[in-house]
């Protein structure tokens, strides 16, 4: 049996109407759609356009503004960094001088140690503790204080020079890094849409976790600063104390050193006119010793010329004992010849004890002749010790303001 073929559906004519109807106003539909999308997105795009322009514009801005930022902490950093260096170099002139200072001390503390050595071979009675062995341990001892107290200025200007050093240190450094971010941003600034070497890169449009705030950062820079200009401030006192100290230093060694030279001139004209006045005495003294000499002598010859005398007294007594009898006679003659021996014999003593008085006195001229010739040669080694060496060497001590 044949298979029956279904035919097609038939429409009316008011439907095929409807449906071309219902078509054009779908057409419409998606038309008008499409012109309002694409109106609306012509309208995004300039908004988007300009919004970008306008983003791109602020960022433009934004990186000036920052670059600006950038130059006046340079320019503050290296105002401060110019500062510091001045003023490390001054204080390192400073340290120079304070070491000439201490070096300078020596030869004068070397001359008064000398001096008190050389004093040390005076003799006798002259190794006194006088003004000017006083004078020279004083002097010792400020020489010693002045090279102590500079010893301790000099430490004080090498820890203020490691400060200003570190403080340019940060400033150099925070500099270098300035000098860094002004580059890169100066480059950004400078890029354009169409620069070569545009890309993009994944992740980068984040805040960094080891970033800091403008707060921070602008700290940063201005404790950098404030902490050069303290420790300026700081070396220009320390100079100005250094200064003083150099003055004062200066004049309390020269004070002592001309305290000492006038001891020295002093004692050197006091023991110039005693040595004078022993030899004056000795002068006299050597006198009186010749004198007391021929007053010996004299003696000497008196006591021996009564020798004779006596002998002849006595001669004549011993003679008249051999009268013979009734001669023997005590008469005149007999008692004048022995008053004339008395008279003799007491003259002679008289004499001797003279003598022996005048030989008693120039034993003692001659010790005290002894004792003022050891005298003078102790005051002429004292006068060489402190006129000729202590003296010569302390004329080429200069001190002069370090």
């Amino acid at each position: 049996m044949a298979k029956l073929v279904q035919a097609p559906q038939r429409f009316t004519h008011p439907e095929w109407t409807t449906s071309n109807l219902t078509k054009y106003a779908n057409a419409e539909v998606e038309r008008a759609a499409a012109e309002r999308l694409i109106a609306e997105s012509d309208r995004l795009s300039d908004e988007r356009k300009k919004r970008t322009e306008k983003t791109q514009r602020d960022v433009k801005k934004k990186l000036q503004q920052r670059l600006d930022d950038i130059r006046y902490w340079k320019k503050e950093l290296d105002d401060k960094l110019d500062g510091i260096k001045k003023e490390i170099e001054s204080l390192l002139a400073f340290k120079t001088r304070i070491e000439k200072a201490i070096e300078s001390c020596s030869e004068p503390l070397h001359i008064a140690k000398q001096c008190l050595a050389s004093r040390e071979k005076r003799l006798g009675i002259d190794l006194v503790h006088d003004d000017v062995q006083k004078e020279l341990i004083k002097e010792v001892e400020t020489i010693e204080g002045v090279m102590a107290l500079l010893q301790r200025t000099l430490e004080q200007a090498n820890e203020q020079i490691r400060l200003n050093r570190k403080a340019k240190y940060l400033l150099e450094k925070d500099l270098k890094d300035k000098f860094a971010a002004q580059s890169i941003d100066e480059y950004c600034e400078n890029l354009k849409n169409n620069s070569a070497g545009l890309m993009l890169q994944e992740g980068v449009a984040k805040i960094e976790n080891n970033s800091v705030s403008p707060e921070d950062w602008q700290d940063f820079s201005n404790e950098n600063i404030e902490n050069a200009e303290r420790e300026r401030q700081a070396s220009v006192e320390l100079r100005s104390l250094v200064d003083g100290v150099l003055q004062s230093t200066a004049n309390d060694m020269t004070k002592q050193m001309n305290e000492v030279n006038l001891a020295f001139d002093k004692r050197i004209k006091e023991t110039k006119d005693t040595k004078g006045k022993l030899e004056d005495h000795l002068n006299k003294i050597l006198a009186q010793i010749k004198d007391m000499e021929v007053n010996i002598a004299r003696l000497q010859k008196e006591i021996a010329d009564k020798e004779a005398p006596l002998k002849l007294a006595h001669t004549r007594l011993g003679t008249r004992t051999t009268r013979p009898n009734v001669e023997l006679c005590r008469d005149p003659v007999q008692y004048r010849l022995i008053q004339e021996v008395g008279e003799i014999e007491e003259s002679i003593a008289h004499l001797q004890a003279s003598l022996d008085s005048a030989e008693v006195s120039l034993k003692g001229l001659v010790r005290n002749q002894l004792d003022l010739e050891e005298d003078i040669r102790i005051k002429s080694n004292t006068l060489f010790v402190d006129e000729v060496e202590c003296m010569g060497m302390r004329k080429s001590m200069n001190i002069q303001s370090f």
